[in-house]
């Protein structure tokens, strides 16, 4: 591997300071907007492309016993909820737990109505399909924010990262 010429280096050097400095809350705020966005959207009839899958989706997983209109209003709550709750920074661990459940659900069409998430199954997603597929990437993100609860953060110094690493403790420290 050849050398990066120090110029380069002192570039990259404070790029990725930056990143690791301001990642996580753009990660937060920006899963914040996309969730705060989707659920309004879910409470204004026709304005959700999402709505009717996701209604029919809490409908058959509660065995009928919660209405398509009802589950969009709890769906839309739900989304708001997580939104507000990401973007004022409150409740972290309560809900990144909500977050990943409701991403979960998210995934069920492709059990339930496997017809409307493929044209061709198992490799061809149709416009629904795909607008699941890419919750696997809000599931990451949710991850990432969810190992840092604790105060923890990026590290862009792989020496540092290396220290921590010989440092982890195998159980959580005591607390008072």
């Amino acid at each position: 591997m050849t050398a990066v010429p120090r110029e380069l280096e002192r570039v990259d050097y404070r790029l990725t300071g930056w990143l690791a400095r301001y990642g996580l809350s753009f990660l937060r705020i920006s899963l914040g907007v996309v969730f705060l966005w989707f659920g309004v959207l879910k409470f204004f009839p026709g304005l959700s492309p999402a709505a009717g899958l996701a209604s029919r989706t809490i409908e058959r997983l509660s065995g009928g016993a919660i209405g398509a209109e009802a589950s969009l209003v709890l769906l839309a709550t739900l989304e708001t909820v997580i939104g507000l709750g990401l973007l004022l920074r409150v409740f972290q661990r309560v809900i990144l737990l909500l977050l990943v459940v409701q991403l979960l659900g998210t995934l069920t069409p492709f059990v339930l109505f496997p017809d409307e998430v493929f044209t061709r199954f198992p490799y061809a997603l149709s416009l629904e399909g795909q607008f699941i597929v890419k919750n696997a990437v809000l599931i990451g993100a949710a991850m990432v924010l969810g190992a840092t609860v604790r105060g923890g953060g990026l590290v862009p110094q792989p020496e540092v990262k290396k220290a921590g690493d010989r440092l982890q403790a195998t159980e959580p420290p005591d607390v008072l």
